[in-house]
């Protein structure tokens, strides 16, 4: 422990100054009381925990992860952990390239956390609007707080402001589709979409979006009201950085937080009232919502007991209802359904824009496994709808193998289903949205815009096959 935080000092009975030694976990605490430096470390630590360990950023955020990085941080803390986290994950291949040309010989093996305390400091340097000596400050003194790093302590300071010197270099130099996306998922983009559009997808996964919502009636107004714009699509995107909890209509369960993409699907499956209409894989809710806002009778089922707490919730204070199952898509039981829609499990490399973790977390050998789930649960749900009936599939994925092979695949292997392509124009969307077979095929940089915050939208397939018998 680094002599600047081992020592504390107390009065004694008579009034009297005694120095007394603080124990290594006291001394820690008063170290992190420093305005800011505890937000700091909560932020390396969990871009370990992601990077490394695999989890998720929503994981590492929600009130129930274990161990907990926020401890002690107020909501505004929490925030600006959040923001340095996932704009260090959004931009992480930048940022190392530039600290390995700061840092030519490597770091040390046994260096602690200094890895992550650099990346956060690197990350609020390059592209979060806070103070150069702010960062650079509070980057020492977290790794200060480790006995491991604190012996580097200088030399972050002097890679931290050279870093500052050279950042116009650095980020002229940045290439998105080869620094920040993992080899091999560039490599499959390039060879699915080709040079241009992989590089317009890596382009837009840089961007950092607002928030999409999707209101139960009137949205024009409530674009008005919430001073958003009202997308072609129906949803409405804000240009305001105010808490969720506080805006107007949340209190009164007007709206949802939705990204446009993921509002589709509910839509495009068209349900009527009174029809009786199944949600597979229906958590964290935004699409059972639409289904109820509509007038179905909705079953929404999920095999997480967890995930289904905050579907009630969420209902309930947009006061609409649903019946809520917990159970396995791929061996669910049922009465046939007038509609169903199925949000699968998938790799989610299409929300990178929202979710940049996702890049980092997965692995090639994901996409086959889920591609073999998402099969068994297209083949059950198929089973389940009666005949005339609708199913929409759907995977915020831009891997092929999960959406438009799967597709394919079910029209070969059930002579009963037919595809029903779907009409770009009448959503909202360009041409350019859908492929050749009539299904949706979102990339994430459709809906352009001046500002970086209201373009694009989630990487989406969405497919819509009708039940002949």
């Amino acid at each position: 422990m680094n002599s600047n935080f081992g020592k504390g000092f107390g009065r004694s009975g008579k009034g009297k100054a005694t120095a007394r030694r603080q124990s290594p976990e006291l001394a820690r605490n008063d170290a992190l009381a420093h305005p800011g430096l505890a937000t700091r470390v909560a932020a390396a630590a969990i871009l370990s925990d992601i990077v490394q360990g695999g989890h998720t950023l929503d994981e590492k955020f929600s009130a129930e992860a274990a161990p907990s990085r926020l401890v002690g941080l107020d909501e505004r803390d929490r925030g600006l952990a959040r923001s340095i986290v996932t704009v260090a994950l959004r931009r992480l291949g930048t940022i190392r390239l530039a600290l390995s040309q700061l840092v030519e010989k490597g770091l040390p093996r046994t260096c602690g956390a200094l890895e992550w305390d650099l990346i956060a400091g690197a990350a609020q340097v390059l592209f979060l609007d806070i103070p150069d000596h702010a960062a650079v400050d509070l980057a020492v003194r977290a790794a200060r707080l480790d006995a491991r790093s604190a012996p580097f302590a200088n030399l972050v300071n002097g890679v931290l402001r050279n870093l500052i010197r050279r950042r116009d270099e650095f980020l002229a130099q940045s290439d998105p589709l080869e620094d920040d996306i993992p080899h091999w998922l560039s490599a499959r983009w390039r060879r699915i979409y080709g040079e241009e559009r992989a590089q317009r997808i890596a382009a837009a996964f840089g961007d950092e979006p607002t928030l999409d919502l999707t209101v139960k009636a009137d949205a024009e107004s409530w674009a008005e009201r919430l001073g958003g714009r009202l997308l072609p699509t129906g949803s409405i995107r804000l240009d305001s950085h105010a808490p969720i909890p506080e805006l107007p209509g949340y209190g009164e369960g007007a709206w949802w937080v939705q990204d446009a993409a993921a509002a589709l699907p509910a839509r495009i499956l068209g349900v009527k009232p009174g029809q009786r209409v199944l949600d597979l894989c229906a958590a964290p809710g935004g699409k059972t919502a639409q289904l109820a806002a509509a007038g179905a009778r909705v079953i929404a089922l999920d095999r997480s007991a967890e995930r289904l707490k905050s579907l009630s919730a969420n209902l309930a204070r947009l006061k609409l209802e649903a019946t809520i199952a917990v159970g396995d898509a791929a061996a669910f039981k049922a009465e046939p359904f007038d509609a169903i829609l199925v949000d699968a499990p998938c790799s989610a490399t299409g929300t990178a824009r929202r979710s940049p973790d996702v890049l980092w977390t997965k692995k090639p050998g994901d996409i086959a496994a889920l591609a073999a789930i998402q099969a068994k649960i297209l083949d059950r749900a198929f089973s389940l709808l009666k005949p005339g009936g609708v199913l929409v599939y759907c995977v915020c994925s831009l891997e092929p193998e999960e959406g438009e092979a799967q597709i394919a695949a079910l029209l070969r292997r059930d002579p009963d289903a037919a595809r029903e392509p779907i009409d770009p124009a009448a959503l909202g969307l360009p041409a350019e949205a859908a492929n050749a077979d009539g299904d949706l095929r979102l990339l994430p940089f459709l809906f352009p815009h001046d500002d970086p915050r209201q373009r694009g939208l989630d990487g989406f397939f969405i497919a819509r096959l009708k039940r002949l018998s």
